[in-house]
């Protein structure tokens, strides 16, 4: 018999991180962008995966080192062209995230019109949470937030997404088929901004869990 692998332990066998740039309209306002009329996607490599003991590195390229703190949604059945009614069922749980980012290089790469994966895909750059059940979550009303020393940085709602859960799910999965262990980033609320090193970022999700990050 084939080994059912365990979602609580996605990090380790999960192949995709899937992320949704500009998903909040506060977000995308704050750095005078517009909200987007689909999905503006990449990818973060699984190598950034960073567990709670671990330090976040800042790289000897980036100047201006950012912080996103996210609702990561994690997939537990995989799928091709999922029908958004039926999207929730793919869903095993979620982890709350922090989308690093190299800020110079993204804005160096947005003018130039390069791909995001160096400012996005450093190793350390993807703070994760424990595995959350499913049950625990409502994904279209939850609270996230972060702070810096101490100092509320960001504190949002799901309820504000452009795109919510479902429709991601659906969404991603016309393009890139969903497997087991697989993660959606789901978009920061407003409020981020840099963070230098000897700092620590505390995030959490309201009344779940938070979580505590070092910057090295």
């Amino acid at each position: 018999m084939a080994k059912v692998n365990d979602i609580r332990r996605f990090v380790e066998f999960g192949k995709k991180i899937v992320a949704c740039g500009r998903n909040y309209q506060a977000h995308a306002k704050e750095f005078n962008q517009d909200v987007l009329p689909e999905p503006l996607l990449f990818l973060k490599p699984t190598t950034s995966y960073l567990r709670e003991g671990g330090s976040i590195i800042y790289p000897p390229k980036c100047t201006e080192l950012h912080y996103e703190v996210e609702l990561a949604v994690v997939i537990n059945k995989g799928g091709s062209k999922i029908a958004e009614p039926s999207a929730m069922d793919h869903v095993g749980g979620y982890a709350l995230a922090l989308d690093m980012t190299s800020r110079n290089q993204q804005l160096d790469a947005k003018k130039n019109g390069w791909p995001w994966s160096v400012c996005k895909g450093y190793d350390t750059f993807l703070p994760i949470s424990d595995f959350i059940a499913k049950e625990k979550i409502d994904p279209f009303n939850t609270n996230l937030w972060l702070k810096v020393d101490g100092e509320t940085r960001q504190n949002g709602n799901t309820k504000d997404m452009v795109f919510n859960v479902p429709f991601l799910v659906s969404y991603i999965s016309n393009i890139f088929t969903l497997e087991e262990g697989d993660i959606i980033l789901t978009g920061t609320p407003s409020g981020v901004g840099p963070v230098n090193r000897g700092q620590t970022i505390t995030a959490g999700i309201e009344g779940v869990l938070e979580m505590k990050f070092p910057v090295a």
